[in-house]
């Protein structure tokens, strides 16, 4: 129950970007100047500038990965997905330290506040292992069965030889 819930906010939100893509790329436009101005040189040719290019592959990206974690397929990398996608997100649309106005400020603090609070929840989802081992114990575990094989095989071959 808790991933369609968590998901449900990034679903809407990617459909609600579609709606308004202009909008949102307005919205964008600043922050995506301002990031790849200072990391001139180190994105690759490849990644598009435009604004509105960006605003559609990252709500194409909060609905797939949004109903992918609603529905419990991958859910660790959708939620990585969707972090990745919050964070921009984020640092473009609720710039509550530029305000000027108390009352907006106040308003979008509160929206930075909850996208951190969801960032929060997507690290827990991309972390749970619903039940089974971590795959870093999975492979902490097999190359210690690795190691006591290879010794046994070791010890087998040296009786053998002798």
């Amino acid at each position: 129950m808790a991933r369609p819930l968590l998901a449900s906010i990034f679903i809407l939100g990617g459909i609600g970007t579609f709606r308004d893509i202009q909008g949102h790329a307005k919205v964008a436009e600043p922050f995506l100047t301002d990031a790849f101005d200072k990391a001139s040189g180190l994105v690759p040719e490849q990644v598009p500038r435009d604004p509105a290019t960006l605003v559609r592959i990252d709500a194409g990206v909060k609905i797939g990965a949004g109903v992918a974690l609603a529905v419990g397929k991958a859910p660790r990398l959708a939620a990585l997905a969707l972090l990745g996608t919050l964070v921009p997100t984020t640092l473009a649309g609720h710039r509550f330290w530029e305000a000027k106005d108390p009352e907006t400020k106040a308003g979008e603090q509160v929206q930075f506040v909850k996208n951190v609070s969801l960032a929060g929840g997507l690290l827990l989802a991309a972390s749970d292992t619903a039940g089974k081992p971590s795959l870093g114990w999975r492979a902490r575990r097999a190359a210690k069965k690795t190691g006591k094989r290879a010794e046994k095989l070791s010890k087998k071959a040296e009786k053998s030889l002798s």
